[in-house]
């Protein structure tokens, strides 16, 4: 057993078949199945079970699966241990975002890192909070920006910045006129929301409630963006809540929506860095947090001063 073959089998639960993870692994498929084959007669069983083209793990080979996604990630840790050592903040780091914080918190942070942290080579990838913290606690990130709690031991999260909610709403509606609005006001009934698998959705459910009446909800039209959220306000389908970076950002708003802010210290998202204990480049990590934290410093306190 070696790290090629631990390559090989991951390579073929990632694809569920032998000749992309062959193509993926520049390698013949002969030589990656027999690869496979010797592992499994190795190991007295079978990791896959192949019926047709269909290939996929078995129980135990899950199992095996799961250990070897971590041992290949300890291996690119040692890698990555060399690497720092000649330089912390030399090399690409793949960074995970949620796509709610992607779009608005990169035009600030993008340009500061390339400034101040020209070495470092920043690798994006935008995917939903439940899928980057598989993806950061297999190794195949870095870290990642969420705006959630990870809830897993594996995982270390660090706070990045607090971002208030603020509510969009048409002019024509009462709310609007109001100088203090707070979470009791929003109607659950008027309130658009994100489809499921978004952070925000699940926390702008938590701080006002499900809709009395699921079944007539407007908020059930559900979109993947901020953006068509607004647009769909501005049509006249209800209301919505945008943190504050997202609102600076799609500034001016359409359809003469307006903002206003809310009442109350629970309004808010907390934005976290998560990544593993163990990862062996805390220096380019810790540069990177303190970095971000600047970049919108002014932005969000400068939010807070027109709420006042």
């Amino acid at each position: 057993m070696n790290l090629r073959d631990l390559r090989y089998i991951v390579a073929v639960a990632d694809f569920g078949h032998f000749g992309r993870a062959a193509d993926a692994c520049n390698v013949s498929q002969p030589t990656l199945s027999g690869q496979i084959r010797k592992l499994e007669e190795e190991l007295g069983l079978a990791i896959f079970e192949r019926v047709g083209h269909t290939v996929r793990p078995t129980a135990p080979g899950e199992q095996i699966l799961a250990h070897a996604r971590r041992a290949l990630a300890a291996a690119e840790d040692i890698v990555s241990v060399a690497e720092s050592a000649r330089d912390p903040l030399a090399g690409p780091l793949h960074l995970g975002v949620i796509p709610t914080l992607g779009p608005y918190l990169m035009p600030y942070a993008l340009p500061a890192a390339q400034s101040a942290l020209r070495s470092l080579r920043l690798v994006l990838v935008e995917d939903l909070t439940v899928r980057l913290i598989e993806l950061v606690t297999a190794g195949k990130l870095d870290a990642a920006i969420i705006a959630s709690d990870p809830e897993t031991p594996a995982l270390k999260a660090e706070t990045l910045f607090d971002e208030d909610f603020w509510l969009v709403l048409g002019q024509a509606n009462a709310l609007a006129a109001r100088n203090r609005i707070t979470i009791a006001d929003i109607d659950a009934q008027s309130l658009l929301l994100l489809t499921d698998g978004h952070c925000l959705r699940d926390q702008a459910l938590e701080l006002c409630g499900p809709p009395k009446n699921a079944g007539e909800a407007i908020a059930d039209m559900r979109a993947t963006s901020l953006k068509t959220l607004l647009h769909m306000a501005a049509a006249g389908y209800g209301m919505t809540l945008i943190p504050a970076l997202a609102l600076k950002q799609e500034q001016p708003l359409p359809g003469g929506l307006v903002a206003r802010h809310l009442s109350g210290t629970k309004a808010r998202r907390r934005v976290r860095l998560i990544f593993r204990p163990s990862h062996p480049r805390r220096a380019a990590l810790a540069a990177l947090s303190k970095l971000i934290r600047a970049s919108v410093r002014d932005v969000l306190e400068n939010a807070n001063e027109a709420a006042a």
